[in-house]
């Protein structure tokens, strides 16, 4: 019998007891937005990585800590780093929810639950993984160290000092984590990089009050048409941002990773009727993959001014708000494009206040790497199907820490079913996905074990 064929049987015969110890890391809130039973949850996380061979510790940090785990195997030359986070999205509005969302619950063959995909379905199968090999005498010559953390949903405000504290602690070869859904073929997905993020907040300010539109409209500056107008200076009629040096340090996918792009299965139409839009935007020489990976953009998030209420109120508003949302591309600088931003505003709208809300830089590891192509092999032969491979995702995430800090070639899987509703009420991962999660992480510790460290390396 192959491994994974191995696996898959010791799977079966434990099933009932690998679905409980989910439900029992689901049942204890962990809502780090709100403080919800984040520590309590660290503390049960902990005690189920000892319960699976894995020497664990709950580590503190200035906000929600870390839980910490190592299995060392004997004659092993290569260290994996597997990251996942504890913590999870507030689940309101509770109303919206079939079952409550921290009582876990079956139906029709998915688990329901706030975390069951994002991301305790998804990083449980990595520690359950490690009992099943080590219990079927198969536990690859492979040093595995975790990295659980309890603040991603939050933006991970305490993981870069912990990273820098801990650095010598996490040294390893490659880092490995398991989060976000599927393609929509069913096809697991494997990417190598995220985008990364600037939040803006910009502020105009008129009159020192709301007034009656009728008697100053006019004569009084309106603080919206003002954001109105500098908005339109950021952008081209082709739809690129006009702020000046934007694009600098864009970097253009690579051959491969133009092939890459090729192989991603994609139906324009049936994408159009899915989100109900009659055609796409952007510049009509990209195309919708490469937008989304290897171009920046800028997106306005949000906008507040004046009344939209219930009937009709004539007023000249003292105050407009919108945010700007940037996503970078590698080797985009945060700092750099909100500099750029900055200056923007004051050239076109000197008045107009600019806030930095969020920031978080984007990460690329090539995909040609040895150890990227062992983890697609890896999950290939999991799921007996070639996965999507994305040279980047359009999301972000705190990878880039683990890239710029310890120096690590950084690699995605998705375990999760992709409408598993992450984020959203009635949060849900197929009992299929989250034991075949398993599977694939028990192929992928093997595919690294067997990896020449030199190659690892390099």
């Amino acid at each position: 019998m192959s491994l994974s064929e191995q696996v898959r049987a010791s799977i079966e015969a434990h099933k009932p007891a690998l679905i409980e110890t989910l439900f029992r890391l689901l049942r204890q809130p962990s809502v780090s937005a709100q403080g919800l039973g984040v520590a309590e949850c660290a503390e049960v996380l902990r005690d189920i990585m000892e319960e699976h061979g894995i020497a664990a510790r709950v580590i503190p940090t200035a906000g929600h800590p870390v839980v910490y785990g190592e299995y060392p195997v004997e004659g092993a030359t290569n260290t994996l780093l597997v990251y996942g986070h504890y913590d999870v999205q507030p689940p309101e509005p509770y109303e919206a929810w079939i079952s409550p969302p921290f009582e876990p619950e079956i139906r029709d063959g998915r688990i329901y639950a706030r975390g069951t995909g994002d991301n305790k379905g998804q990083l449980l199968t990595h520690v359950l993984a490690v009992k099943l090999l080590a219990d079927l005498g198969l536990m690859p010559k492979v040093n595995l160290k975790f990295i659980f953390e309890g603040e991603e949903e939050s933006l991970s405000p305490s993981l870069p000092a912990f990273l820098r504290e801990h650095a010598d602690l996490l040294r390893a070869d490659a880092f490995y984590a398991a989060d976000g859904p599927m393609h929509p073929s069913g096809r697991p997905v494997v990417f190598f990089g995220v985008r990364g993020v600037v939040g803006i907040e910009l502020v105009a300010r008129g009159a020192n009050r709301d007034l009656h539109s009728g008697e100053f409209g006019g004569p009084v500056p309106n603080p919206a048409w003002t954001l109105v107008e500098l908005l339109h200076t950021m952008r081209l009629p082709d739809e690129r941002v006009a702020i000046e040096g934007f694009y600098d340090r864009v970097v253009p996918p690579t051959p491969y990773e133009r092939e890459l792009l090729e192989r991603i299965p994609f139906d324009p139409e049936e994408v159009k009727r899915d989100l109900g839009i009659s055609a796409f935007a952007g510049p009509p020489d990209l195309s919708w993959y490469e937008q989304l990976m290897f171009q920046p953009t800028l997106t306005i998030s949000g906008m507040a001014c004046g009344y939209t209420g219930p009937g009709v109120k004539g007023v000249l508003p003292s105050e407009a708000v919108v945010r700007l949302e940037a996503r970078l591309v590698a080797d985009q600088d945060p700092d750099d494009i909100f500099a750029k931003v900055a200056r923007h505003v004051r050239r076109y709208a000197p008045d107009v206040e600019v806030r930095l809300l969020s920031r978080s830089a984007p990460q690329k590891t090539s995909p040609e790497l040895p150890v990227s192509q062992a983890i697609v092999a890896a999950i290939a032969d999991a799921y007996g199907v070639e996965p999507v491979v994305k040279p980047v995702l359009g999301a972000s995430a705190p990878s880039y820490l683990f890239a710029e800090t310890l120096g690590l070639p950084v690699i995605w899987a998705t375990y999760a079913n992709y409408d598993e509703n992450n984020h959203s009420p009635n949060e849900n991962i197929t009992v299929e996905c989250f034991l075949n999660g398993i599977v694939a992480s028990a192929l992928v510790f093997d595919r690294v074990a067997k990896l020449d460290p030199a190659q690892l390396r390099s």
